[in-house]
């Protein structure tokens, strides 16, 4: 590829001196050798003026947009990386909060969970002695209305056998025979049904 270029380097230099010759010969002033020194001088001071302007002027303003351009690049990079650095601790954090959230939240449904079913158990335990106790307070009243029963029954047979028969034959009776018929009837049918 060198080759290829020099090559075609050496071609156009001895085209240019080929046309440098004809142009002399055809009367151009720029290409006559008479004229170079001047041409030369002013080509020189054109290019020192243009090369001072751009040295002392325009390229240290380039350079220093550049290095101002640079530093504020590298100040973004540092900020956006200061900035991810923050974010990821505040997400960071933002997953322990929510953990530690889940596990508090955990420990509180387990707590509530384990004191109502100490409560229900308390209450469930409370209401069973309060049933037993009244089933004992009903078996207590049925074993004294049965003791109770048959007197009572006795005495209201003994008064209602009274009133009937004072009411047929239209006198007093005694209570006492009354009493001991109603007791010998009262003892067989109890005998009866108990055995039963």
């Amino acid at each position: 590829m060198i080759k290829k270029y020099f090559f075609q380097l050496i071609f156009l230099n001895l085209f240019f001196i080929k046309e440098v010759f004809a142009a002399e010969s055809g009367g151009m002033p720029q290409l006559n050798p008479e004229f170079w020194i001047s041409q030369i001088f002013w080509l020189t001071l054109t290019f020192g003026i243009l090369y001072i302007i751009l040295s002392k002027l325009i390229l240290p303003k380039i350079s220093s947009n550049l290095e101002l351009r640079k530093s504020q690049i590298l100040e973004n990079i540092e900020a956006a990386e200061k900035q991810r650095n923050d974010a990821d601790t505040k997400l960071k954090e933002y997953d322990d909060i929510i953990l530690k959230s889940k596990l508090e939240a955990k420990n509180i449904f387990k707590e509530v969970r384990e004191k109502t079913l100490k409560n229900i158990n308390s209450k469930r335990e409370n209401l069973e002695n309060e049933i037993n106790q009244e089933i004992k307070n009903a078996e207590q009243e049925i074993n004294l209305l049965k003791k109770s029963a048959p007197d009572k029954i006795n005495k209201i047979a003994i008064e209602t056998s009274s009133e009937i028969l004072k009411n047929l034959i239209g006198a007093d009776v005694n209570s006492s025979s009354i009493s001991a018929i109603v007791n010998d009837l009262s003892k067989r049918n109890r005998n009866k049904y108990y055995d039963n």
